[in-house]
């Protein structure tokens, strides 16, 4: 066991997610980088179409880390969070989503048919914890996902990036899911680590794509339609570096 308290064990994220931890999800680089490498899993688990900007909602979206990448890759987005703290970091930050104040557990308040995909990068755990003695966290799980559900556009899909406490709190969110309609299974990334394990649910598995080049140079060509501060081209634009020790 670690001596380590889990987040969701000191507070309700509303409370743990106050003004001095979120102002960390904005100035810590390290948190920056692994929160857009997490993004970027779950996008590529989603497999939408090339080329075809589409409508998303972000889940837990904090200080709108997650929709960085989302509008970097020439997709909308919604975010909703339950810590206002961490949604005016993201308003101070001028992120390109629309944000909304929401708790997860008690309904996802969109129209039918409303997004083309869902990503939630470490916040379905949260779930799993009974903050008040009103909360079930059974009836809060399918109340997420089957308004969830309803919000999707047929044939879309939803990523879950999550930190799952033990096998009981993973066969907890699976059967609320399957509940409430979804299908699909559990990847775990990096196995056979303890510290960076990470657990995504999703209704497809989905092969990595090798960043080359080609999409190195498209990338930096649709950040410059955008208007966005892009490095030159030199001959060294997508070569592989070598590693550092």
């Amino acid at each position: 066991m670690s001596s380590c308290r889990r987040p969701e064990h000191t507070a309700p994220p509303e409370v743990f997610y106050n003004d001095e931890e979120a102002k960390k999800y904005s100035q810590n680089s390290r948190i920056i980088e692994i929160q857009t490498q997490m993004s970027e899993r779950a996008v590529e688990l989603l497999s939408l179409p090339e080329g075809q900007p589409c409508y998303l909602l972000d889940v837990g979206c904090g200080s709108g880390l997650s929709g960085d990448y989302l509008s970097e890759e020439g997709h909308y987005w919604v975010g909703i969070d339950i810590s206002t703290s961490m949604l005016d970091v993201a308003l101070d930050r001028e992120v390109e989503g629309d944000l909304l104040v929401g708790d997860m557990g008690q309904r996802m308040p969109f129209r039918p048919g409303t997004f083309d995909g869902c990503i939630s990068i470490s916040a379905l755990q949260w779930l799993c914890n009974a903050d008040k003695r009103t909360h079930s966290p059974p009836k809060r799980l399918y109340t997420f996902f089957s308004t969830l559900y309803s919000s999707l556009s047929r044939g879309s899909r939803a990523v879950f990036q999550l930190y799952p406490e033990n096998s009981e709190q993973l066969e907890l969110i699976t059967t609320q899911a399957m509940r409430a309609g979804f299908s699909g299974g559990m990847v775990v990334d990096y196995p056979n680590s303890s510290k960076a394990k990470k657990c995504r649910f999703k209704n497809m598995k989905g092969k990595s794509a090798k960043k080359g080049k080609d999409w190195i140079m498209e990338k930096k060509e649709r950040r410059r339609r955008q208007g966005r501060n892009v490095r030159p081209d030199t001959k060294y634009t997508a070569r592989q570096r070598r590693p550092h020790f």
